[in-house]
């Protein structure tokens, strides 16, 4: 159920003091949902107006430049994280939940009749809660979801949390470009940019791997640039040479960011027909650079790319789609190139941080949108 909040997140005054949980971010973090987070906080904390406290999860090292900022409580375990939070009495109203996994410090917390919102950020949503997070939801007054796809599944396993209210906020990054889309190399490259873990063995590494012999019977030069690094890697790399690939399969392992930005550039397209993504940032980086994208049929990647607007879809499971997907978006030609001016166009019209802040916001302070 997708309806207007009223009631409880109207613009009182009192509702603009906002206790953020948060996992640990930083000035250096420029991925994932840590770099959502400090994007999703900036605005947050910039609304509530000098009434905003922040719990950051680090997990480990805490970076000192978050330590001096206002307000801000950083501890590097969840049992530092309960040691210091019960010592104070927290005098918010609105308590936002970044990540599922921090409802459980929900319990710790002296609070008076909290209203509680909850950010929904993709696969770690998707199956059925119990126990103390199960508990927790059930306090949830807002839920927040970064796609629709995202919130269909999480109500798929969890059915008793259906008619809770729901907003869908889209994420954004970064800021349009100030120049011309850069021009791509002359070779036929495909990009693909993710973790290479097992346990994130749905990304579509295989599959591409796969048709990438197909992909060679309509150009011979196409080649296919893998970055990222994990355990998954050297089972990709034995596949590559299992089907003579080496010299059109290319695996850069994990890269810098200025890196990354320059294969974005240099490719034709960026292609990830994953199975299960809730968002996938990656594709706003390429479509920022008027890069298309091959997203899968199967997962919220239509939402983010909007096929055949700003690329294509393909189910996964079937290496003569990929296969064709891919040789169109590296093909050069005034269907590229719309593809291109239309990734570029769809980016710049809704998916920069600012548009994603904005949404965030509303959602969280506004009864109307």
């Amino acid at each position: 159920m997708v309806s207007g909040v009223r009631g409880k997140f109207d613009t009182r005054p009192n509702n603009d003091e906002v206790l953020g949980l948060f996992p640990y971010f930083g000035p250096e973090t420029v991925g994932g949902i840590q770099a959502s987070a400090r994007i999703a906080w900036s605005a947050v904390a910039g609304r509530a107006n000098g009434g905003a406290s922040f719990i950051g999860y680090a997990n480990g090292g805490v970076s000192p430049a978050i330590e001096t900022h206002r307000r801000m409580l950083i501890v590097g375990s969840r049992g530092e994280a309960i040691r210091k939070v019960v010592t104070k009495t927290w005098p918010q109203h609105l308590i936002f939940v970044w990540h599922l996994s921090l409802l459980k410090l929900l319990p710790f917390l002296r609070l008076s009749q909290p209203r509680v919102v909850v950010m929904l950020l993709g696969i770690e949503a998707w199956k059925e809660h119990k126990g103390l997070t199960a508990r927790q939801l059930d306090r949830v007054d807002l839920f927040l979801s970064i796609s629709n796809h995202t919130w269909l599944k999480f109500v798929e396993c969890n059915r008793r949390y259906e008619q809770k209210t729901h907003r869908k906020v889209l994420l954004g990054i970064g800021e349009p470009l100030n120049t011309g889309t850069p021009p791509t190399s002359q070779q036929p490259v495909a990009l693909m940019v993710s973790r290479l873990l097992k346990s994130e063995d749905y990304k579509g590494h295989r599959e591409l791997i796969d048709a990438w012999p197909l992909v060679l019977r309509n150009n011979r030069a196409a080649e296919l640039w893998i970055a990222g690094d994990g355990d998954l890697r050297p089972e990709l790399e034995s596949r590559v040479r299992s089907l003579r690939l080496q010299n059109s399969i290319k695996f850069f392992g994990q890269v810098p960011e200025q890196k990354k930005q320059e294969l974005l550039e240099q490719s034709r397209c960026l292609v990830m027909p994953s199975r299960c993504e809730g968002f996938g940032l990656v594709y706003l980086e390429a479509m920022r650079l008027g890069r298309p994208c091959l997203v899968s049929t199967l997962d919220a990647g239509r939402e983010v790319v909007n096929p055949p607007d700003a690329g294509l879809a393909v189910d996964p499971a079937d290496p003569r789609a990929v296969a064709d997907a891919v040789a169109r978006l590296i093909s050069t030609g005034h269907e590229w190139e719309c593809w291109s001016e239309q990734a570029r166009r769809r980016y710049e019209s809704s998916f920069t941080a600012t548009h994603f802040q904005q949404r965030l916001v509303a959602a969280l302070f506004h009864s109307e949108v």
